[in-house]
């Protein structure tokens, strides 16, 4: 399997913002040749690898310098909902969870699948995120239900049932909180739990968020985490104090706020946000043609979305579902540092960004050993696992 260079396009010379970054497509990888798609690309913790997640139910590895392909997994017999790599205690170690009713850890070493959790028949698990007080539970979000495992058993020590009401889209333990769990849903709630203890609804639910729509992404950022941006369903954007469970923003307008940003298509949905840890938020925004757009959004006061600060153009051709930001790792070879991030999408390709603008983005840099095969036309509706 393999890639072939494609032309640098870049950014419309008619967006006129002085922050503007213009980005090359550095190179693009077709990852099947069929009508399968990208759900999801994340990093390993020391960034020799990249995982990525297909609608095929199977999981690629790459690695995110060269673009070279490294295998994949296979095992899943449903819609792979999330991705991730366990950190530094076990970093070879990558988790997937699925509408088979599964978590499972493969190896990455050799590729082979080493544990499988189940949450019971007919279920569908659509996140998961490890944490805890004494680090060592594994939490799951699933029908209307979020299940909780001491992943050095294996063994599942709680269930809470009482909190939602339809699907949990997102689990996260809070960084910097790592006892307290924020859980989202198709109903519209979040919910922030203290998961000291033994774990049930009564005493454990510390406080609950209505943000009256069905929940798509959640995430953390500012001092401490604590501050929480949400997206959702029909594509909003609301900013919270989750300690306070105070909304400080709500951008019930975003996509039209970021499409009167630039000239280009009218912004159809959110891929991602995007912190930078300085305080700095930005929402991805893109176009069904395939275009993205990182819009800073500012919380203060009113709020507002600005201008795009980069802009992601001539790789997709469909939609984007997922964003691997890359710029700015320590440690990396000098030949990396120009790679300003991944991307991938309902095209079934992974595209490769340059933000060094005086590297030469044409030369011939990816594996020799990768293939890549004219596109195929693609569905144009955007996905959900549920």
């Amino acid at each position: 399997m393999e890639a072939t260079e494609m032309d640098v396009e870049e950014a419309e010379a008619s967006l006129n913002t002085n922050s503007l970054k213009r980005f090359g497509l550095k190179n693009s990888i077709q990852t099947n040749f069929g009508d399968d798609y990208v759900f999801q690309i994340i990093p390993k913790d020391d960034w020799t690898l990249m995982a990525v997640s297909l609608s095929t139910n199977a999981i690629k590895l790459y690695s995110p310098i060269t673009g070279q392909y490294f295998g994949e997994f296979k095992g899943h017999s449903s819609t792979i909902n999330q991705i991730s790599f366990s950190g530094s205690t076990s970093p070879h170690l990558l988790h997937s969870s699925s509408s088979d009713a599964s978590i499972r850890a493969w190896d990455a070493r050799s590729s082979q699948q080493v544990s499988c959790l189940s949450a019971g028949p007919s279920q569908e698990i659509f996140s998961f995120s490890f944490g805890g007080s004494g680090d060592n539970l594994l939490a799951a979000g699933s029908k209307s239900q979020i299940f909780f495992w001491d992943w050095r058993t294996k063994k599942q020590i709680a269930c809470l049932e009482e909190s939602h009401m339809d699907d949990v889209t997102q689990v996260h333990f809070v960084p910097d909180h790592q006892n307290k769990l924020v859980s989202a849903s198709v109903d519209g709630l979040m919910c922030i739990f203290d998961t000291g203890g033994n774990i049930n609804d009564d005493d454990h639910l510390e406080s609950v968020i209505n943000v009256g729509t069905s929940i798509g992404k959640v995430g953390f950022f500012g001092e401490a985490s604590r501050k929480l941006w949400c997206l959702t369903h029909i594509e909003t954007l609301s900013i919270w104090d989750w300690k306070d469970a105070r909304i400080e923003v709500n951008f019930e307008d975003a996509r039209s706020l970021a499409s009167d940003c630039w000239t280009l298509d009218h912004v159809d949905y959110f891929v991602d946000c995007n912190y930078s840890g300085e305080d700095d938020l930005w929402v991805i925004g893109g176009t069904s043609a395939g275009t993205l757009g990182y819009f800073p959004v500012n919380c203060r006061g009113k709020g507002a979305i600005g201008s795009p600060e980069a802009i992601l153009h001539g790789g997709h051709t469909g939609i984007v579902r997922s964003v691997l930001p890359m710029s700015g790792v320590p440690g990396w070879p000098t030949h990396s540092r120009g790679i300003f991030g991944w991307t991938g999408g309902e095209d079934g390709q992974l595209c490769c960004w340059s933000s060094d603008e005086t590297s030469d983005v044409n030369r011939s840099w990816i594996s020799s050993e990768l293939v890549m095969k004219s596109p195929k036309s693609r569905r144009k509706s955007r996905h959900h696992p549920y």
